[in-house]
């Protein structure tokens, strides 16, 4: 049965309802949690963007949000008895997917749980999808939790560079 569970987070709603699927699986099982973020280019570029006209560095601001994320979702799985360790990826080498597979890789992971916004058609093809592309060059078995309708609508108005959502 699976013991080494990798779950890339994002701080997206369905990236969380990835991480609630892998702490109940990894409680049935007795697996550990390895949970990933990753900082690529396309984040890097979008927070320039977001953060015009604020001193300071642009990654620090990203590799802080990303640690936030990364403890937030190590303290809930702790609170399922979950053991949970953590890895920011931030060496900007590939995409995100070809990121999440070499850490699965090194790690020896036996399952990735990852969350996916389900777009299909035209909204597909233009955003992309990591975890399709993950799901398909991944060398283990992969579990794609997907967000219900209200959440996929609710990320895709409200998402900032940084994966978070912005209040209405």
């Amino acid at each position: 049965m699976y013991q080494r569970i990798l779950v890339p987070v994002d701080g997206s709603s369905t990236a969380s309802r990835g991480l609630v699927e892998a702490t109940h699986l990894a409680k049935l099982t007795g697996a550990r949690l390895r949970l990933a973020h990753v900082i690529d280019e396309l984040s890097f570029a979008l927070s320039m963007d977001a953060y015009a006209g604020y001193a300071g560095s642009w990654l620090e601001e990203l590799r802080g949000n990303a640690r936030k994320l990364l403890e937030d979702g190590r303290a809930m799985a702790a609170q399922e008895g979950v053991e949970t360790d953590v890895v920011l990826l931030d060496s900007f080498r590939g995409t995100v997917h070809d990121q999440v597979i070499a850490e699965a890789q090194s790690w020896k992971a036996d399952l990735i749980v990852i969350g996916t916004h389900g777009r299909r058609g035209i909204g597909r093809w233009v955003m992309g999808s990591s975890a399709e592309h993950i799901l398909r060059m991944s060398p283990v078995p992969v579990l794609l939790v997907r967000a219900p309708e209200s959440a996929k609508t609710e990320h895709e108005r409200f998402a900032l560079p940084s994966g978070e959502l912005a209040s209405q």
